[in-house]
């Protein structure tokens, strides 16, 4: 059975603390707008999924209770950064396995001002020994060392040294993914940044961890986003074909033996799980990077860009530094990807993240994306992924 996204909202997303608001607030603002975007009432929803990280067992049902008080199955969902898409999976299972006609995705984060930690406790280097990421972290140590950066930024910035050492990648070229991921979210109005930086300025930033600079890397957010996943049967049952994109094919993947054997922070950081979700993707569809118009992948990191320009077969391994500085990922180009800004400009509320990323394709389907609109957009792809780890890609058609 088809499922198709008929209805998509989110919150505008915001550095921790600028609103005074609730983690229920955000997901009332996000699924009423996705719920009236569908023209679908909450009473019709059979399942909801609902993604974040950072609260509390059940917050789930605290959030939906603020669109209704059905008694509809609510379903709590973490799987790190992976958060959001992992919600809409199972949506999307739900409506094609023939077990509900109308599923609702939801996902959120209401996160604390700072760099995002390493996964234990308090993300420190003590945490490491009990960690869920601990043999992720123990990659980057034996190969680098550990010092007092940010772990995430930390174990990203190694795999961005990797690249440039291995393939000749520079500086400069990991600084133009944030260039134009800044450049894009001057066009959208839920980005949490809409400032235009170039590529010097991104250079010159503070430096988090060496070679990535702050304007490289996505900030915490607060925020929500919601999707409403139907089947065909709904869809022709209440006259939703105008508003129906379908999802074509999705995949999730998991760490393999292959995420440690090199002992690369590249590898540890996710580009086989990448690499493998989107081959199942192209298999399952019959389509490949050719017929892509429009991308919204993970850049938590300027390298994860890259790195995920090469696991979804935008261009050879090694080849994705000089694939960003040729303009073939932006407005005239090749594909445009992130035109919502990505991660390192829209922002980054885990729980949120995935859906979020659905909503900008479904608009750019729907040629509704005003002023940051891809030309003739037919078929988009959302790549969202997690350390420790899930990588779940999703290929969408209008």
């Amino acid at each position: 059975m088809k499922a198709y996204i008929v209805g998509v909202g989110m919150t505008k997303f915001e550095k921790p603390e600028t609103r005074d608001w609730q983690y229920w607030d955000m997901v009332k603002e996000a699924g009423s707008a996705a719920l009236a975007d569908a023209g679908v009432r909450y009473e019709q929803v059979q399942q909801v999924p609902v993604g974040y990280c950072f609260q509390a067992s059940t917050a789930g049902q605290r959030a939906a209770y603020e669109l209704g008080l059905t008694g509809v199955p609510v379903y709590n969902v973490n799987n790190n950064c992976a958060t959001g898409s992992t919600a809409l999976m199972m949506a999307r299972q739900f409506v094609e396995g023939g077990i509900s006609d109308c599923v609702l995705a939801l996902g959120f984060e209401k996160m604390a001002r700072g760099a995002l930690g390493g996964g234990g406790s308090d993300g420190g280097a003590a945490d490491f020994r009990t960690s869920p990421v601990a043999r992720h972290y123990g990659i980057m140590a034996a190969a680098h060392g550990f010092d007092m950066s940010p772990p995430t930024a930390q174990i990203f910035g190694d795999a961005a040294r990797e690249h440039m050492d291995r393939y000749g990648t520079t500086e400069a070229q990991l600084a133009a993914v944030g260039a134009k991921n800044h450049r894009h979210s001057v066009n959208n109005p839920y980005a949490q940044f809409q400032d235009v930086y170039t590529v010097d300025e991104i250079l010159a930033a503070r430096t988090v961890h060496r070679p990535l600079t702050k304007l490289q890397c996505s900030p915490t957010s607060d925020g929500a986003a919601a999707a409403v996943v139907v089947s065909e049967r709904f869809v022709e049952g209440h006259g939703l074909g105008d508003r129906a994109v379908e999802i074509v094919a999705q995949a999730m993947t998991t760490d393999t033996g292959e995420s440690f054997a090199s002992g690369t922070c590249i590898d540890a950081v996710g580009r086989p799980m990448s690499r493998a979700a989107a081959q199942q993707v192209y298999d399952a569809s019959g389509l490949s990077a050719a017929d892509l118009d429009v991308i919204e992948l993970h850049d938590c990191f300027s390298i994860n860009e890259l790195l995920t320009y090469e696991a979804l077969g935008l261009c050879g391994e090694g080849e994705s530094g000089k694939l960003v500085e040729s303009g073939a990922t932006t407005y005239g180009g090749r594909w445009v990807v992130n035109p919502s800004g990505g991660l390192i400009s829209k922002g980054h509320p885990l729980g949120a993240t995935g859906i979020a990323q659905a909503a900008e394709l479904v608009w750019q389907l729907r040629g509704e994306a005003g002023p940051r609109q891809v030309p003739d957009a037919r078929v988009g792809l959302a790549h969202n992924i997690g350390l420790g780890g899930a990588a779940v890609v999703t290929l969408l058609r209008r």
